[in-house]
């Protein structure tokens, strides 16, 4: 028996039914198979940047940008034999030979995708081993193939690594994970919101809807390693996962088709409400001497789940009208705030959207100025605040920016972001997770 009584429907990114009366707990981190495989896959796949390599050594510019050991330089032909690399890297970080590993070469030779065995993550405790062992063994797969000596192998140490173990993090270096190093989290779960929405946004192609559900994939389940959904507030994380990311009974596509020509943010509230009272959500409470409605509801978890979906379409709504996603922080604020003096009842997780909001707009567009939505990510200090239902809206929004800021997602996501988008569960994450929903539907 489901621990919630809650059953949803299931669309795709298209607005088309995939199955019907399917329980929450079928899109929970803790059963869906599809969801365990993309935090797997986040651990696991690593790029590498064998072009970036191979200029590192041609030039000596290693550790950086204007880090330049002179007099220092290597001639190898990484790119034109990135077959024979791929090969050995594969045989060097193998455990068993049939096992999980894999080594794409992507772009002519220019990237490498590769996926370290899951033995190797599971016989130690931290998710680094992907990034720490893809970039030994490079390391010992180009020495050993181009037959480089002992005198010159520092350099080769120094252009897959970059400026690390001198830095925190690899500076400089040409193999990428998605997660940061631990050093950079801001407090215990928060690994897999430390990943910017310009990652997000090119892994899914620019595609909205599988940029928010990605986001929401690993907001949400970063809200199960925090300790933030358990007990009784498992059941508003899985209705915000359900109806925000994944779609859940077509709310976000229908609100965002009936906005689509003509819809304003305001007009969006306005159809949030409606969709909420049809649904039986919300009712009214009391009329005020001066002709308000005001609204209550039995239920404000789903209440929380549809305003969440309704401030995602909002966002697509605005920002996808004007092609930019600098819109995003005015969304925030100016749709809970509509939507609160409209119904009487908590905008978007309770306030704390709307604060992220205020701070988010200071940041980028304010006095400080210090980034565009795409390098935001839920672990920011300006972004943290709101526990899964903000990320997912600002990855929509850089996914259908049409490249109005100086730094581009391309330029802030680098290698990355392009290499991993050749991931099928990572690029259209919303298709893997309602066909591994309906693959459990009836053992919930």
């Amino acid at each position: 028996m489901p621990k919630y009584p809650d059953k949803v429907n299931l669309y795709d990114d298209r607005g088309k039914l995939f199955d019907t009366n399917v329980p929450v707990e079928a899109l929970s981190p803790l059963k869906n198979t599809a969801i365990q495989k993309i935090i797997s896959y986040v651990k696991q796949c690593v790029a590498v940047n064998l072009e970036g390599v191979e200029k590192a050594l041609d030039t000596g510019e290693v550790g950086g940008k204007w880090c330049i050991i002179r007099g220092r330089s290597l001639k190898l032909d990484l790119v034109k034999n990135a077959g024979s690399v791929a090969d050995s890297l594969k045989k060097c970080l193998q455990v068993d030979p049939d096992d999980d590993t894999e080594v794409k070469v992507l772009k002519g030779g220019k990237h490498l995708l590769v996926k370290v065995p899951a033995k190797r993550l599971n016989a130690g405790v931290e998710y680094t081993t992907g990034a720490t062992a893809v970039a030994a063994a490079l390391c010992c797969t180009i020495i050993e193939n181009f037959n480089v000596n002992i005198w010159d192998a520092d350099l080769i140490h120094a252009a897959v690594w970059g400026r690390y173990p001198q830095t925190m993090e690899m500076l400089g270096g040409n193999v990428s994970s998605l997660l940061a190093v631990p050093q950079q989290n801001e407090g215990m779960g928060y690994a897999l919101r430390n990943i910017p929405c310009a990652h997000i946004a090119l892994i899914a192609k620019k595609n909205a809807m599988n940029a928010a559900a990605l986001s929401a994939i690993l907001e949400q389940t970063a809200m199960f390693e925090m300790g933030d959904a358990i007990g009784s507030f498992e059941r508003l994380h899985l209705l915000g996962l359900a109806y925000q990311g994944l779609n859940a009974d077509n709310i976000v596509y229908d609100l965002v088709k009936e906005n689509a020509k003509t819809g304003t943010l305001g007009d969006v509230v306005i159809s949030t409400v409606k969709r909420a009272l049809s649904d039986g959500v919300i009712k009214p409470l009391k009329k005020t001497p001066a002709g308000y409605t005001l609204y209550t509801t039995s239920d404000l978890n789903k209440w929380n789940a549809y305003a969440a979906a309704g401030l995602l379409a909002g966002t697509m709504i605005t920002c996808g009208s004007a092609r930019s996603m600098q819109h995003a922080p005015s969304v925030f604020i100016y749709f809970n705030d509509l939507l609160e003096r409209e119904t009487g009842l908590p905008g978007v997780d309770f306030g704390r959207v709307t604060g992220t909001g205020v701070e988010m707009s200071f940041f980028s567009h304010s006095i400080y100025g210090g980034g565009n939505p795409a390098v935001f990510h839920g672990n920011h200090i300006v972004t943290r605040h709101s526990k899964g239902f903000t990320i997912p809206c600002v990855a929509a929004a850089v996914a259908l920016d049409a490249g109005t800021t100086i730094y581009t997602p391309e330029r802030i996501s680098g290698v990355v972001g392009e290499v991993l988008s050749e991931v099928p569960e990572l690029r259209e994450s919303l298709r893997y997770v309602n066909e591994a929903a309906v693959s459990i539907k009836g053992g919930v």
